[in-house]
């Protein structure tokens, strides 16, 4: 029988980096999967439409910004967004909700706070980044998309309706709702925390390097690797601090704020209910604005 001492040594340091950046990830990811079973059940669309303001600009703002205290995983917001379409809020608002809620929601960024040996700076430059990316999608949609951004034959995305449930049958079934996402999202978490450790140990440093000397293709490449991976927002931090002395600041940071918006599983949802031209456009704004957005803050 083989042991593990008989295995090459590159495969047990591609093991044990593996290991340690998996379990330090996995308790972010129960956490989420907590919250966001909790929301499903307990919150609905229709309590955010009511608290809706008037002023167009504010509405941007609104949709931005809620997502501190209505948090989302990515792999459960386009459910959600489109349920708020559903409920005639605006896109202007949902949109930019769409994008900021994977993100700036405290369990993500105390998550980035952690991963990166509770660094602030991390936190705060990923939450600006979406925060930004949210307002130019909020502004293109409320002052220059005239038409209509979802399928007209489009038929709702299935959601579920807990009202009727009370007491603990509510809670068993928000409970529920959190295993399954826990084990949805931990199968993406596996992959990508096995793909870091290989990159780490088997990608020759020539090539980072060559790599590191072009911030641009660097930015270019790991946005192209975020969209790859479709990590949970809960534990992307931890893949991407694990590359972080290969790559850089402004191509890690890259990878942050663009995985939580754009992925395969989340456009898979997408295509469902709204128009590829729009998909499109949404696609090329954000990755516009977070190329910009990370070659302006690359010296820092």
């Amino acid at each position: 029988m083989l042991g593990f001492q008989n295995l090459p040594a590159s495969v047990l340091q591609a093991g044990a980096i593996f290991l340690s950046i998996i379990i330090e990830a996995l308790p972010f990811v129960l956490i989420g999967s907590l919250i966001s079973g909790f929301i499903e059940v307990y919150v609905t669309p229709d309590r955010v439409h009511r608290a809706l303001p008037n002023n167009r600009f504010l509405r941007i703002l609104f949709g931005t910004f809620i997502g501190f205290i209505f948090p989302s995983c990515e792999c459960g917001i386009v459910p959600i967004v489109n349920r708020l379409l559903e409920k005639k809020v605006p896109t202007y608002t949902a949109i930019p909700f769409l994008a900021t809620a994977p993100v700036i929601n405290p369990i993500v960024l105390f998550a980035t706070f952690t991963a990166f040996g509770n660094s602030v700076k991390f936190a705060f430059y990923r939450a600006l980044g979406s925060i930004l990316v949210a307002l130019v999608l909020g502004i293109f949609l409320g002052f220059f998309q005239t038409g209509s951004i979802l399928k007209e034959q489009a038929s709702p995305l299935h959601t579920h309706d807990f009202s009727h449930l009370s007491g603990w049958k509510k809670v068993g079934q928000a409970l529920i709702q959190s295993i399954d996402e826990f084990f949805d999202t931990g199968r993406y978490l596996v992959f990508g925390c096995l793909f870091a450790s290989l990159v780490q140990v088997y990608i020759p440093t020539s090539i980072l390097t060559r790599i590191g000397h072009n911030p641009f293709t660097a930015i270019l490449l790991m946005m192209l690797l975020a969209f790859l991976l479709s990590l949970c927002s809960e534990a992307d931090a931890f893949i991407g601090a694990s590359l972080l002395s290969s790559f850089g600041f402004a191509p890690i940071m890259a990878f942050l704020v663009i995985g939580p918006m754009i992925d395969i599983k989340n456009l898979i949802m997408m295509k469902h209910s709204f128009k590829t031209s729009f998909i499109l456009q949404f696609i090329g704004i954000i990755s516009v604005v977070i190329a910009l957005y990370c070659l302006a803050i690359g010296g820092l």
